[in-house]
């Protein structure tokens, strides 16, 4: 059998604006088969919104597929593109809340939970919290937001040493007194309301977060300064902030969730997230099958990580 591909495009056949408080309005919708198994999809970032693509990861004949842009990005309101949205109300617990006001919304008891990149730290998260709304999770390229995991990728010791020119123009970008703390450096600008110093800052900044995303380089996106700057505010957020994650981090709160079936995919190659992170989450809870993509980095479309996700939601599309 060869590589599984993507189901065909599907356009949603619902979609609104959900109210979830603090101000905030997520952008959500819903396609495939309204009488489906309910699958809600997280998108990666944080900060990174929807991509059509994001749908096709499912049996649209058998799935209720769910996907929502998460705080502040996407099509969500208000955009934190604006230097005066605050993200005072944008954590890990807030969109963990939001997910289940989205889920009362629709009327939906439970539902599979599927993330990537930053989407897995939110199911985990989610999970955590309420376990006895997922059915089952499908997490690609797993994120936990440890120390060690940080260094990895804002220290000369880690992901610099595979991407050296690109390293190179990130911690360039600041002054050399600044660069023993380039999250702190480059938080001071990207939170500064000047545009002459919030763009570029954010500009730097996601050149090298979208520098590792696939196993061999492709041009960036073309991406607005809005959704540039609002990408880098909300991602800085999160990573200044170590995730919002609670007092252990994920790995503690696993048997909370090790009865939930539940497949992780990892590229080979993926800098980004390397595949240690999910070896770690798996030496923690066996009963979760460890997947690894040889042929793939971090980008959920890349062939070898696509198969093995849309192998794994085909899976589960009859398991009630």
């Amino acid at each position: 059998m060869g590589l599984r591909e993507f189901y065909p495009p599907v356009e949603p056949y619902d979609s609104g604006l959900l109210d979830v408080g603090d101000g905030h309005r997520i952008h959500w919708e819903v396609c495939g088969n309204p009488g489906g198994k309910p699958a809600v999809f997280l998108h990666g970032g944080p900060g990174g919104g929807l991509l059509p693509d994001n749908r096709r990861f499912f049996d649209p004949s058998a799935y209720r597929i769910v996907l929502f842009d998460q705080r502040g990005c996407g099509r969500s309101l208000p955009h934190a593109s604006d230097p005066a949205v605050s993200l005072e109300h944008n954590t890990t617990p807030h969109l963990v809340a939001d997910m289940e006001r989205l889920r009362e919304h629709l009327s939906i008891d439970r539902w599979l939970v599927f993330g990537g990149s930053w989407g897995t730290t939110l199911a985990l998260s989610y999970a955590q919290a309420h376990p006895g709304r997922v059915t089952e999770m499908v997490l690609r390229g797993v994120w936990l937001i440890r120390p060690e995991d940080e260094a990895w990728g804002f220290t000369p010791a880690g992901a610099a040493h595979l991407f050296p020119a690109e390293w190179a123009a990130f911690s360039g970008a600041v002054p050399e007194d600044e660069r023993d703390d380039l999250v702190a450096a480059y938080g001071r600008r990207i939170t500064d309301p000047d545009p002459a110093v919030h763009v570029p800052a954010s500009r730097a900044w996601m050149a090298w977060e979208l520098a590792a995303n696939t196993l061999l380089p492709v041009p960036p996106p073309e991406l607005d300064d809005a959704v540039l700057v609002s990408f880098a505010r909300i991602t800085h957020h999160y990573i200044a902030a170590g995730g919002f994650l609670p007092a252990g981090g994920l790995l503690a709160g696993i048997d909370r969730i090790r009865h939930i079936p539940t497949v992780i995919v990892n590229g080979r190659y993926d800098v980004k997230t390397p595949p240690g992170q999910a070896y770690d989450l798996h030496l923690a809870w066996p009963e979760a099958e460890l997947r690894i993509a040889e042929d793939a980095g971090h980008g959920g479309s890349e062939p070898g990580n696509r198969h093995l996700l849309v192998q794994a939601t085909d899976r589960f599309r009859g398991r009630v």
